[in-house]
């Protein structure tokens, strides 16, 4: 059977007196009479045979037919709005930076940050995009990512942004109703929050085999899909979280976590890149952004070395990652090639 639309402007009349149940109330909102409204929702009705609002008293009400379509109209005006509204600042608006990375890279490092860059160029306006997935670099349209891994990938511009360190944190609450550790294996003993992904991070097993303990069996516990969520729930008392540097840096500072066993060294296995197709790193935008945030992730990195006790900077262990014949930006996977 094909389907008859009426004009947005019916659309519009039908969401509005949905939201109101009321004919003068919708008319007052989009500007027109009240039997506007009506003849909207008639010829609304009219097209697709079917009734959508009934008289109850004095009242309207939506039928069972206008409940189901409503909601679909209300997405596809917000949809259309939404859409409108991007395209527009495309072509009106500052030039857009968009950047792509992890979600819990951008959460605990990124975002409150991106206010100085905004100051220093306010010309440029940046668009985030977060995601755990794999992204097809032109498919996505992104301008340049910051992506976790090993480095060495084809067909990218590549630049060492952070190398980080893993270790274990709580909050000084957990330490209050718990019994301080003595030693790496008694951490074991404790509800330890733990990844459920499987991806390239570094694990509990990796640090523990680094402090020198042999895990036969992990012990249960909560686990997160994101590094970000396990430590948010170590910060709100519930256990011991494994970190990395640039996710617990702020909170450190901030009292909100406690390092434990400052003395075990454990080095995470990747780092963090900026990325983006060779010959672009230098247009205006892309470099602007990229200077800012290699100065911003130097600054990370000595505070990074001196909670570590490290006189001289750290270097990423630079394992050769499988070739990578697609372009493809930031972001953890389940094989060492992709971040």
């Amino acid at each position: 059977m094909a389907i008859r639309f009426p004009p947005i402007s019916a659309l519009r009349a039908l969401e509005s007196a949905a939201r109101h149940l009321n004919f003068t109330r919708a008319a007052e909102e989009l500007c027109v009479t009240q039997s506007a409204v009506s003849h909207q929702i008639k010829h609304a009705e009219a097209l697709w045979g079917l009734k959508l609002f009934e008289k109850r008293g004095r009242h309207i009400i939506l039928t069972e037919a206008g409940h189901a379509l409503v909601p679909v109209i209300r997405d596809f005006i917000r949809r259309v709005t939404l859409t409108v509204e991007d395209l527009s600042e495309k072509t009106d608006g500052p030039a857009a930076l968009r950047v792509t990375l992890l979600q819990s890279f951008a959460f605990k490092w990124l975002v409150h940050r991106l206010g100085h860059f905004n100051q220093d160029y306010p010309d440029i306006d940046v668009w985030i995009s977060t995601t755990d997935n794999l992204v097809d670099f032109d498919a996505e349209n992104a301008d340049v990512g910051i992506r976790l891994g090993y480095g060495n990938w084809n067909n990218l511009h590549e630049e060492l942004l952070l190398t980080e360190y893993v270790f274990p944190v709580c909050s000084p609450q957990f330490l209050k109703e718990h019994p301080m550790p003595g030693k790496p294996a008694e951490l074991l003993k404790l509800p330890l929050l733990r990844r459920s992904a499987v991806d390239i991070c570094p694990r509990w097993r990796n640090w523990f085999r680094d402090a020198g303990v042999s895990v036969r069996r992990m012990p249960s516990g909560t686990k997160f899909p994101q590094t970000s969520l396990a430590v948010q729930a170590a910060i709100d008392h519930q256990g011991v979280a494994l970190a990395r540097s640039a996710h617990v840096l702020d909170d450190l500072n901030a009292g909100r976590l406690v390092r434990l066993f400052p003395e075990v060294l454990s080095r995470s296995s990747v780092s963090y890149f900026f990325v983006c197709v060779p010959g672009r790193e230098n247009e205006r935008q892309i470099a602007a952004f990229r200077e800012w945030l290699l100065r911003e992730a130097k600054k990370s990195q000595k505070e990074f070395d001196r909670m570590m006790g490290l006189s001289k900077p750290a270097t990423a262990p630079r394992l050769q990652s499988p070739p990578n014949k697609r372009r493809r930006v930031s972001r953890m996977s389940r094989s060492p090639r992709s971040p």
